[in-house]
């Protein structure tokens, strides 16, 4: 009783940066570049669209959010025990009340993750991992381009996810 855990921060040269790690986390500073902002296509793919906008800005890390509303939606959810995603899909409209995501790398080429928050007509929620085959009826976006080291993505053994590797 009585005894305070010390929390340290260790500093690694790795190259010209320094990555910041403690017992809890291992991350790395970026500074924001640019930020896009605009809607989305009616109709689209809410993940192709975004990752287009992406490519053609050569976003390779940053952040991504998102409002608006989908005509239906494609959502998962990872088991953690059986280390799958079980995706679901929303037949119906739904308005968009939180979309929040990274930007990073993945075999080279940009890749967005993000998970989404979606409520219906009698404010009921549904949420989880935003997947392919989400349909936008009216999305408007932020995109905020960071620049600092690259942030790759892998398989991570112990979670079977694929996570920066770090």
């Amino acid at each position: 009783m009585g005894e305070k855990l010390a929390v340290y921060e260790k500093l690694v040269s790795r190259g010209r940066k320094t990555i910041r790690t403690n017992p809890m986390a291992v991350y790395k500073e970026v500074k924001p570049v640019a930020t896009f902002m605009g809607k989305l296509k009616h109709g689209a793919d809410i993940l192709e669209e975004l990752t287009k906008v992406c490519v053609e800005n050569n976003v390779k890390l940053g952040k991504v959010e998102a409002i608006g509303a989908v005509k239906k939606a494609r959502i998962g959810y990872y088991d953690q025990n059986t280390k799958t995603y079980n995706f679901f899909e929303l037949d119906r409209h739904l308005e968009i009340t939180n979309l929040v995501g990274n930007v990073s790398l993945k075999d080279g080429e940009p890749i967005i993750h993000a998970h989404i928050t979606l409520s219906d007509e009698k404010g009921n929620a549904f949420g989880g991992h935003l997947a392919a085959g989400t349909e936008v009826f009216a999305c408007e976006f932020c995109l905020t381009s960071f620049e600092g080291p690259e942030f790759n993505r892998g398989l991570d053994e112990q979670t079977r996810l694929p996570l920066w590797k770090m």
